[in-house]
């Protein structure tokens, strides 16, 4: 088999570039929240799981692609399967349209990705600064969707956390292109971290906005 032609650090550049303006992350790791009621415990529960599920078949698509492994595809299947989860999780508070909505940008949100990743292998910088350029305005238009559904959501937090999401998949990315194994694993403990995170406020937002319901 023809082994796959590596990025070095270069190539990258304009990616990582393009998400230093992402804050630092700064998580308090993936401690559960203290329980509440029964409902308020499954929506959580519910929540950690779906953005699990976001993370470890990002990586699992990565892998793939990266390695130039025909699993790729079916991961990337598993991976839109779970825009439609995350759609359907908010849809009991806000509708079924909003819902299909919440799904169409988290799907671009991963066709994105899947141009950043393929564009970085082929080390074709304007296609790389392009979609990078996309992925950012896709995160800007999630937070926006989400704060006018929520007032405890506000744009700027969504924005800083989707920001965080994006720098620790560029790393992600990275370093598995160039090999490095040690902190290609340490980047995804950060990541599950930063996603159990972003579950969390998700899930705080929903209890203050719905409270009847907890």
């Amino acid at each position: 088999m023809k082994r796959v032609q590596l990025l070095p650090m270069l190539a990258l550049t304009g990616m990582i570039v393009a998400c230093a303006s992402a804050p630092n992350v700064t998580t308090a790791g993936s401690a559960q929240p203290a329980p509440g009621t029964s409902n308020e415990l499954a929506l959580r529960q519910n929540m950690r799981e779906l953005w699990a599920d976001h993370v470890v078949w990002t990586r699992a698509y990565i892998v793939a692609a990266v390695a130039g492994d025909a699993s790729s595809a079916s991961a990337l299947d598993r991976l839109m399967k779970n825009q439609e989860d995350l759609g359907n999780a908010i849809a009991p508070y806000y509708g079924a349209p909003a819902g299909a909505r919440l799904t169409q940008l988290l799907k671009e949100h991963i066709s994105v990705a899947g141009e950043v990743v393929a564009a970085a292998k082929a080390k074709d910088d304007a296609k790389l600064k392009d979609a990078d350029r996309r992925w950012h305005q896709n995160a800007e238009d999630i937070a926006t969707f989400l704060s006018e559904a929520n007032p405890n959501w506000t744009r700027a937090d969504l924005l800083h956390m989707l920001k965080e999401h994006l720098a620790l998949t560029t790393q992600e990315a990275t370093f598995r292109l160039q090999q490095n194994w040690r902190e290609d694993t340490a980047t995804f403990d950060r990541i599950f971290d930063q996603a159990m995170a972003m579950a969390d406020a998700l899930s705080d937002g929903l209890i203050r906005q719905f409270a009847s319901r907890f």
